[in-house]
Formats: structure tokens, sequence, C-alpha cells
């Protein structure tokens, strides 16, 4: 059953979410009409310098935020005509709630993370804390006027911790996947608080953030690049995997799951009685099980972050070392589906794909962010991750039904390690939308439709929308 699966998986993943090519033209705003380019995730990836102060874009430190809104107009990076627009995610701790905007040529405005997330369709399934539409993409550049043609985008977290680390992270990803350049887009290192004293001071903040002003005309239809292959489906995973629970080496493909170890192990035996980790009986998001795709490798997004230094993102020669194999501070390191280390050498491989994700890709954020934005690695987001991937299964849910039936070509429990939920009255239903659907593209075809203008109708919706595109080779 399980081979059966896998080819009937590789025949329909042939070309996956985010390969198949995409002609068409934008126009920036009094620009001339540019050809759409669709980047690879080796052009989407971007290496930081040895010492994070040297970067102008990318992951950019407090010295250089200051720098910049002290005296934009003079000090603002090359090729950069407009506005430095800073999102923050939440509001930071007293005395460096705001980073202290002009209201002329610097703007703070506090734009919680769940603006950049949306429930949405990719055929098979609805998810939950996807990527946004392009209308939803479109309302938040009107809303805090930006145009990412000419402007600076600065995410800050405000107060610091891990979950604004994810959040910001969201927003730098809708932002660089619908088409943003890296030169126009920074991820700010570390919380307010800490940075009042640490290349910033007092004088930095304010209470009191801009007031956004609904009058943005840009949209992403007018941004050439093409970077949805920042994003890979089910169907991209399903297309990547080994076809055993096995570290491979030599396959292009690093898989990267950036939860604890109790989601990864569900409980497994050590072989001496004893569960690896204490089982997590709380099944996240009411899901089906527990576990992970065959071939990942695991190491928790926490190991990223100082959390002594204001949640900034560590030295970069550390988190080289993290990725290939190295031991963190705490003596975690990358461990296969044995639980122990793989060892120096036997983590990421020079050339792979990183493809991350945890739950809802928001822990998976600070790892993608460590790999594509840091580090240079070609990276691709598992958007649906586990709250998706663990719901493609032959299991039943509260209401008495298998969420997927036995022949859907989309089931992933046929090539994963899991633990199932013990009771099924704890398993939320899914919403399904084609079970039998042929691709899992949904959601990248009506993004890449809404950009050119073809979709049927311009909501930005992933109900489809691809009908107007050019043939696709993989059908639907």
């Amino acid at each position: 059953m399980v081979g059966a699966y896998l080819l009937s998986a590789s025949v329909l993943v042939g070309c996956g979410g985010g390969e198949d090519s995409t002609t068409g033209i934008v126009t920036p705003p009094g620009g001339e009409p540019t050809p759409i380019v669709v980047n690879s995730p080796a052009q989407i990836a971007q290496e930081s310098a040895d010492d994070y102060n040297d970067n102008e874009n990318g992951l950019i430190t407090g010295a250089t935020l200051k720098r910049w809104k002290d005296d934009w107009l003079n000090e603002r990076p090359a090729g950069i005509t407009g506005k430095l627009v800073i999102l923050q995610v939440t509001e930071g701790p007293g005395g460096s709630e705001y980073i202290l905007p002009d209201d002329k040529n610097v703007f703070t405005y506090l734009s919680d993370g769940n603006e950049w997330i949306e429930t949405r369709s990719n055929g098979v399934i609805y998810t939950r804390s996807m990527v946004p539409s392009g209308a939803t993409m479109d309302a938040q550049l009107k809303k805090y006027n930006i145009d990412p043609h000419k402007d600076m985008i600065v995410v800050a977290m405000g107060t610091g911790g891990t979950g604004n680390a994810m959040r910001q992270g969201r927003v730098w990803y809708a932002l660089r996947y619908w088409g943003v350049e890296a030169e126009h887009l920074a991820i700010l290192n570390g919380g307010n608080g800490w940075l009042n004293g640490n290349g910033m001071t007092g004088a930095d903040f304010t209470d009191t953030a801009s007031t956004p002003p609904e009058s943005g005309i840009v949209s992403v239809k007018s941004l050439a690049a093409d970077n949805t292959q920042l994003q890979a489906t089910v169907q991209d995973m399903l297309a990547v995997l080994p076809s055993s629970d096995t570290n491979v080496l030599d396959d292009g493909v690093f898989i990267w799951d950036a939860r604890g170890m109790n989601q990864y192990s569900a409980g497994e035996d050590d072989g001496t009685g004893t569960p690896v980790v204490p089982f997590t009986d709380t099944f996240q998001n009411s899901g089906s099980r527990q576990g992970h795709p065959w071939g990942a490798l695991q190491l928790n997004f926490t190991n990223f972050l100082d959390s002594t230094q204001g949640y900034r993102y560590k030295d970069k020669a550390e988190l080289e070392a993290y990725l290939n194999g190295g031991a963190t501070d705490s003596g975690e390191a990358f461990v296969d589906n044995t639980y122990q280390p793989v060892g120096v050498g036997n983590a990421y491989q020079d050339g792979d794909t990183v493809y991350t994700y945890c739950e809802t890709t928001f822990r998976a954020m600070i790892t993608g962010v460590t790999s594509a934005v840091i580090l240079g690695k070609p990276t691709r987001f598992y958007d649906g991750a586990m709250v998706e991937w663990s719901s493609l299964s032959y299991l039943l849910d509260w209401s008495g039904d298998y969420i997927l039936p036995i022949d859907s070509p989309w089931r992933t429990d046929v090539v994963s390690f899991y633990q199932e939920q013990p009771d099924p009255n704890e398993v939320e239903p899914r919403q399904i939308d084609d079970a039998y659907a042929d691709n899992t593209n949904a959601i990248i075809l009506a993004d890449k439709a809404y950009k050119t203008g073809s979709s049927s109708s311009d909501d930005g919706g992933s109900s489809g929308g691809g009908g107007a595109l050019p043939p696709n080779p993989c059908g639907g």
C-alpha cells in the first residue's frame, strides 16, 4: 500500500507547487511594463554579513536602524528613494514602546502578526495560518501606505520573545513571497527593551505609534518578482520525501522539523520501554496524530535565539555550526529517527534546499529566517505544516467520519512516523475541499493569477483562479 501511494503521489507531484512557469507582465507605478521573473529558492535566499551591523537589509541591528531614522534622507540605503516604514508586531515594554517616528519620512505602525495570515484551501484541504491572498496583501499595503518599489520596510518585534520573533517572520515571509525585493525588506534583531541600550537609547522610543493612513495605492500586482517557491505545498513535500524514515545525505533536500522532541517523537519507545521524551497527550490543534514526515531531522527553534539578549538571533558562526550538526548551548543537536545526534557533517549538506515546518509554520519562521536570511541557504516553508500534514489521514474525527477516504492520493499517514490520537472524540473535523484533487497548488495558482490580473475574480481567493493562466502541465 505504501509503495502504491508513493507512486501515485510522485506522478501527481512532478511539477511541484512552485515549479510551474508563469509568464506575465506587471507595470510598476510610473514605470515601464516589466516581465515577471520566477525566482528559485536559491535566488530568494540572501546571506548576512558576518557582523550583522554591516547589513543594510535582511537582518539588521538597532545601531543601523538608529542611523537610518535619525537622518533618513542622507543615511537611507542605496536604491531606496521612499520612506522608512517600521512594522512592530507588538508594543514594546514601558519606556521602549515604539521606535520613534517623525511621521514625515519615518513611520512606526503597530501591525499584529495575525494580519499577515489567512485560512485558505490548497485544493484538497482548508488550512489556517497560510500566506495571505493578494487582496489581503493589497489591503495591508493600502493601510500602511507602503510602496515596495521605493520604501524600506523594517519588521520589528516590539516586546522581545519567541512568539513575537515568529510573528516578525510571518510578516517578512508574506512580503517576500509576494515579491518585495530583499533590498527593501529587513528584520530588526532583538526586542525593543534590549535594543534600548544596545544600539539605541531611550530617546529613540516613544509611547505612541503612527496612525495608519489607509492611503496606499500600490498593489502586489506591480511587483515583478514571483517568489512563490518560498512556499512548499504538501505536494512538494511528498515529492522530496525519502522512501523510508532515514537521514539521506545525497538527495539535495534537508527537511527540518522546528518543533520540540515531544511532538517529533510522539512518545516513541527508546528501546528500553521508556519514551524518548514524555508523550504529549494533548494533540496540538486537535489533530488526529503526532509524529513527523519520513526523513525529517529535528532541532528545536528555541536554540536559534538568545533569550538573554532580547531574543536576538545568535551570531552567524554559531547558527552555521548548528546547521552543520554541531551542539547548541543546551547540548541539543539535529537528530534523526533514532533520536540521537546525527553528528557534525551529517545534517545540512552544501546545495541542499531546506524544507522547514512546525505545526502552523510559526516556529518555523525562526528556523527559516536562520537558513534563508542569515545563512543564505535555499529555503522553502511548508506553510500548511503539521496541522495540515497530520489531517491528511485515513483516521476518524469526532463526527465519526474519516478525514480522508482510504483511496485519496493525498494521504500523508502512509509516509510518516506517527502516533494516532487514541480518542477520536478529541479530533477536530477538517474542511476537505476535494480529497481527489489533481494537485495541491490552488493557493500558488491563485496568487500567480492575481499578480498577472488573469484570475476570474480579483478577490485573491484560493479556490482556484488558475484557469486563466497558461496550461499547467501538472493539470488543474
